[in-house]
């Protein structure tokens, strides 16, 4: 996954939980860079067709970057379940967060058959507690 992936799947969470757009503040917070940043690479996306910038309102995906959005938060999905579930990893969140932009889709492939993805997946994802729904682990306060 790259980085533009990390933005999509971002914009897809905030959209879901705000129900609309998503300012590119939220963005900046979620993606833990500059506001700068977030525009810099909300424009790269909207030039490949992925978003749409409103002024004062947010970004949306369009049809096409939902589909890589969904498929972004997927991978993330199998690499979490795999840490929590293969490797126990306490830390899970952390890790995934640093893989997910150099785990291709092949190896998350390899990993899903490891971890059985359900089939429900990405939808299983819970963008309020930024887990996947599937891992029975206890929300905590820095998460």
């Amino acid at each position: 996954m790259n980085t533009a992936d990390q933005y999509l799947k971002a914009i897809y969470l905030i959209q879901q939980i705000e129900d609309g757009p998503a300012s590119t503040g939220d963005l900046a917070d979620r993606l833990d860079v500059s506001p700068a940043s977030a525009n810099e690479m909300i424009g790269k996306l909207e030039d490949n067709g992925l978003a749409e910038h409103e002024k004062y309102k947010g970004v949306s995906l369009s049809d096409e970057g939902i589909v890589r959005a969904r498929d972004a938060l997927q991978n993330y999905c199998i690499i979490e379940r795999f840490l929590v579930e293969v490797l126990e990893v306490e830390d899970f969140r952390g890790e995934a967060r640093q893989l997910e932009s150099v785990i291709d889709e092949t190896v998350a492939d390899r990993l899903d058959t490891i971890i059985d993805r359900d089939p429900a997946c990405p939808d299983c994802f819970d963008p309020e507690n930024d887990v996947c729904g599937l891992l029975e682990v206890p929300a905590t306060a820095d998460d």
